[in-house]
């Protein structure tokens, strides 16, 4: 890391079931508004755009900007699969830090349809075709089946034949992230569940039932970050920094050890939280908050081993304890996260991020974490990518 990253202002609007949002562009200017307004500066002052989205024709990310303002300035589009959100905020991050410009602009918004995710290219090879390739090889592929359930439920057969946990442990994890959005009016889901409803929701594959599974939902958030200097020079708030950040792709592994938990990404979560980690001089247990990628439950209890928030196997007591939530070590999805959210896949990164600059802040009302001085955000696309984010509060 170079020069400190301040995120000066944050937005995201409340999302919404397919069908029922607006259009991404006008979803996308919402949230660029909104985080201009939370900074307290004009948009002519932003000198670089970052605009992130997967389920979009190309500059789609100018039409959303230009609903703000016109001002010639450079436009990124990103496309990183799900985690293609805090991929945009990882270039705005990168722009600021090296001096390359003073105040960059990430933004992230998906316009879902409804059902389960597809493919729209097909003629011609999969992206994820050597994904595929392996989930045949170990499982099968069920083409009834949603693929993204396939993979990470194979990944839950695979951590419950290995560690020997009940597979109730998954269903727990959605009832705590349903308790959680109970207090955040940005999530589309806030209806309290029980462990009994989640297990008797239909089954999917492997442990996977439908009450583990993220909805598609249609969103936009979106952040401004600047050097410390701009910040002082425009009077802008300065408390919240992004302290160090890591974005990994796959290994070798992730298809020679034949495993479907290195297969969903625990492999390159783990290598970008140690970058974070040793970079910033932390230890995972000084963090008291966590934003991640809980597409899955399954994902959520494998990523509490792979950012080190527990020991490897040791997910089960970690849950069994508390240590997850509120008044244990450590509350994860706060938010509640994208099993309680939704998934617009553009959109998901930045909308953790925009949680967890709230937590840091102290304004995440009913939701807030005590004693908040670092908060830690994991992000997650197949194909693959992952970004974790270290942030800090600046005193």
């Amino acid at each position: 890391m170079g020069r400190r990253v301040l995120v000066a202002g944050v937005g995201m609007i409340p999302f919404s079931k397919p069908g029922q949002s607006d259009d991404y562009d006008v979803m996308g200017a919402r949230a660029i508004r909104a985080a201009l307004e939370d900074a307290g500066i004009a948009y002519d002052l932003v000198q670089q755009a970052y605009t992130g989205y997967v389920y979009g024709d190309s500059t789609s990310g100018q039409a959303a900007l230009y609903r703000v303002g016109m001002t010639g300035i450079p436009v990124v589009n990103v496309n990183n699969n799900c985690a293609t959100g805090s991929s945009a905020l990882f270039l705005a991050r990168q722009a600021v830090e090296s001096g390359a410009v003073e105040c960059a602009l990430a933004v992230g918004f998906e316009q879902m349809q409804r059902g389960a995710l597809t493919t729209h290219w097909n003629d011609r090879p999969s992206p994820t075709g050597r994904f595929d390739a392996l989930l045949d090889e170990l499982h099968g592929i069920d083409e009834s089946l949603p693929r993204a359930a396939q993979l990470f439920g194979g990944a839950g057969i695979e951590y419950v034949e290995r560690t020997g946990v009940d597979p109730v442990l998954f269903a727990k994890v959605a009832v705590k992230s349903r308790t959680h959005a109970a207090n955040n009016p940005y999530s589309v889901f806030r209806d309290p569940i029980t462990v009994e409803e989640v297990m008797a929701s239909p089954h999917i594959f492997g442990p996977v039932t439908r009450l583990q599974a993220c909805p598609p939902t249609c969103g936009a958030g979106a952040a401004v970050v600047c050097s410390e200097e701009f910040a002082r020079r425009h009077g802008l708030r300065a408390d919240v920094a992004i302290k160090a950040q890591a974005m990994s792709s796959d290994f070798p592994g992730t298809f020679d050890k034949k495993s479907m938990i290195e297969l969903v990404g625990a492999g390159l979560t783990r290598s970008a939280a140690q970058q974070v980690y040793e970079a910033a001089g932390v230890d995972p247990h000084d963090i008291k908050v966590v934003e991640l990628h809980d597409c899955f439950t399954v994902n959520e209890v494998l990523t509490y081993e792979a950012l080190g928030l527990c020991e490897e196997g040791g997910a089960e007591k970690f849950v069994a304890d508390g240590d997850n939530t509120y008044g244990g070590r450590v509350v994860v999805g706060p938010s509640g996260g994208l099993m309680s959210k939704g998934h617009p896949l553009g959109a998901t990164g930045l909308a953790q991020c925009t949680e967890l600059v709230w937590q840091l802040r102290g304004q995440a009302g009913a939701r807030q974490v005590e004693g908040v001085d670092l908060a830690l955000q994991h992000n997650l696309g197949l194909g693959g990518v992952g970004v974790v984010t270290l942030y800090e509060k600046v005193s």
